[in-house]
Formats: structure tokens, sequence, C-alpha cells
């Protein structure tokens, strides 16, 4: 849940109908809880997924609630799965206005039983105070900084969009222990390519998808590439004396029929003169020319 509000997301419009453009996070908990936060799923189906649910799965979805950060970490803690997440600072007037980053702190290490390194910490803000309450967090950037900054800050992850995507670039990080997660990448194709690019993880709407590929989509062993390219050059050799023999053909074929005669009539000229298609030549009778006034013709 992305959004400053939870119109998108909630049936927010029938439970408080006047708050619909409140923010979030000035919403009690108790309040948070009397939301639907699956029906929209079903109904707006934003990843092509709800068709594959079976009933009793459609039945658990569309009754989801939202889903508080402790219950995240203790779900990501029984799978042993990583997690990351957007942290924004609550608006004025909210009780924990100046000390959200402590209190997600205190979620972490003492409301769940996830451990510290299995949490990406992406917001930049009190970076060092974090780092000193909680030394085993995985610091991560969300934008691409020199090194130097990067490793004074402790960052070991950069978390990126795809279009960042450069295998130099990748290169260059993880030369210093920086690795690379990249968004949001749901098709086999990108996926793939990330993959050969050296990307160390995706962010993904699609792990059904992408859970079952074992190997890119086009790979290639160093040898087939060389090979590739070999054929390749071959190929183009040969075309290219194909080429040069049909030329040399053609000249061969038109020094012939330009070294052949025409002979005039004893009772006429002939002329020739040059058109953009070809030579032809004119062939005229004395008499004729007398009888009848010059045409001129455009070809």
């Amino acid at each position: 849940m992305h959004d400053r509000t939870l119109r998108r997301t909630t049936n927010i419009h029938n439970v408080f109908p006047n708050r619909s453009d409140t923010s979030a996070s000035m919403f009690t908990w108790t309040e948070l809880e009397s939301l639907n936060a699956g029906a929209w799923f079903l109904s707006h189906d934003p990843f092509g997924t709800a068709g594959s649910l079976d009933a009793e799965d459609r039945l658990r979805a569309g009754n989801q609630s939202v889903c508080s950060l402790q219950a995240f970490l203790q779900l990501a803690a029984q799978t042993n799965k990583l997690v990351i997440f957007d942290l924004y600072r609550p608006p004025r007037g909210h009780p924990y206005r100046d000390t959200w980053i402590q209190r997600t702190l205190e979620v972490i290490q003492n409301e769940s039983s996830i451990h510290s390194s299995q949490v990406l910490w992406l917001p930049s803000d009190l970076r060092t105070l974090v780092q000193e309450t909680d030394p085993e967090l995985q610091q991560t950037s969300g934008s691409r900084l020199p090194l130097e900054e990067l490793q004074s800050n402790h960052i070991v992850k950069l978390n990126l969009h795809y279009s960042s995507m450069s295998t130099e670039l990748i290169s260059e990080y993880a030369a210093v222990n920086i690795t690379t997660n990249l968004y949001v990448i749901s098709q086999p194709w990108l996926y793939s390519l990330a993959w050969c690019t050296g990307v160390h993880s995706v962010t993904t709407n699609a792990p059904q998808l992408l859970a079952t590929m074992s190997s890119p989509l086009f790979l290639m062993s160093p040898d087939e590439y060389n090979l590739m390219w070999i054929l390749t050059d071959l190929l183009s050799l040969v075309l290219i004396f194909i080429i040069f023999i049909f030329h040399w053909w053609r000249e061969r074929g038109l020094a012939f029929c330009s070294g052949s005669k025409i002979a005039p009539d004893n009772n006429g000229t002939y002329s020739k003169f040059k058109t953009e298609m070809s030579d032809i030549w004119s062939v005229s009778s004395n008499n004729a020319q007398d009888e009848s006034p010059s045409t001129n013709v455009g070809l």
C-alpha cells in the first residue's frame, strides 16, 4: 500500500465516506482494521491473477484487512524472506510525527521475530541514528550516489528502477560489495535481461511466473557467442562475393552488347540518343525528315 490515502485499496468510501481524502496516517489502528482491503483486488484484478484463485482463496482474498507492519514482518520471518518498504513521515498533528523512525525500529526489534538482517532499510532519514540503534539492518539506497558517499553511509544495497540497468554500473558497485535490486520487473524477458546483466534481486508483481524460470530465456556461453559471430562473418563474406560476381557478370554482358554494330539502311541514316533508361537507336528516312516537321518527345 503505497498511496497517501486509502481510496484505491480499501472500502473507505463506504465506512468513512467523509474521510476518503484523509491521509492514511491519521486513522487509528482500530479504524484501519474495520476496512476491507481485499475486495478491490478481486474487482480490479491489477496483476491478472484473480482468475487463478479457487473459491476458497477468493473468499480469503476478498476478506483481507489492512496488514500491519508487525504482521508483515512476522510473515517474512516465517517464510525467511527479505523485506523492503517505503516509510513516510506522518503529517503534522500525528503523535509519531517526530519519532516515526524510532517507533518503526521498536516494531522490528521488539514486536516481531524477524531478524534485522532480513530488513532492507530504505529510508534515508536519520540513517546514522538507525545504524547506531540496529547495525544489522541492511542499509539500502534508493538513488545512484557516488561510491564514496555510499560507502560512508554503509550502504550495502541499491534499490533502483529497472531503467537504470547497466552492466558497467552493476559491476562497479559489486566490486565494493554493494548489491543491486531492480523494480518493478514482472516480464520474463526483462527478468532475463536483468539476470544476464548481473542484478542480484528484483521486485516483482509476478513471483508465481518468475519463480518457474531456472535460467534466462536467452543464454549463450562464450563459445556459442563466438561461433555465432564467426558464422555471421562467413555469411556476410559469401553474400559480398555473390554480389561481386553478379556485378562482374552484368558488366561483362553490357560490354558485349555495346560491342555489336548496327548498319544503316541505304536510304536512311541512323542517330543515337540517350534516355534515363537505356541507349536507344533511332532510324529515320531522309525523305521522311524532309516531309514532316520534327517533334520533340520527352521521356
